[in-house]
């Protein structure tokens, strides 16, 4: 199952993380890889997400800690990763990734090809490329039972 969305510009990108967000509260936690250029949106999916699961305060980025933990509303947990400036995937070992990989817990992670073979298997991909047009073009694509199931159940709400 996937599905394509527009967003012309950045009030759109970060309104579709908050759909996004308010999707993510209502279910149990998966692994989500974002894929995309430098500038594609990936930090401001992952601000509007946060806003959208209930985070009130400032999302800082994990570009040089590689990861921020957020605890949410509801007793939920995300992890936000950033793996660009990661230089070796054994090091995700030293963050605690394992603990984090529970049924409970999200994981938005930006640059996931960075850490192959360390990281839980995407239930949810979202690649992020530029348009013409200047806008990005988002393909969200479930690849777990729980991710085909996810992106079916908030297809409706996510192209508002």
């Amino acid at each position: 199952m996937s599905m394509e969305i527009h967003a012309p510009d950045e009030p759109a990108m970060l309104a579709l993380g908050r759909r996004l967000g308010l999707a993510a509260a209502r279910a149990p936690g998966l692994a989500v890889y974002l894929h995309g250029e430098l500038g594609a949106g990936k930090s401001t999916l992952a601000r509007g997400w946060l806003a959208g699961m209930g985070h009130a305060g400032r999302v800082k980025s994990p570009t040089y800690t590689l990861l921020e933990p957020y605890s949410l509303p509801g007793e939920r947990e995300l992890a936000h990763l950033d793996l660009y400036r990661l230089s070796d995937p054994e090091e995700l070992e030293f963050l605690g990734l394992r603990e984090l990989s529970d049924p409970e817990h999200w994981l938005l992670i930006e640059w996931p090809e960075k850490g192959a073979g360390h990281l839980p298997a995407a239930d949810v991909s979202i690649h992020i490329a530029f348009e013409p047009s200047g806008g990005r073009r988002l393909r969200l694509r479930g690849n777990t039972p729980e991710g085909v199931s996810w992106v079916q159940q908030n297809a409706g709400d996510l192209l508002e």
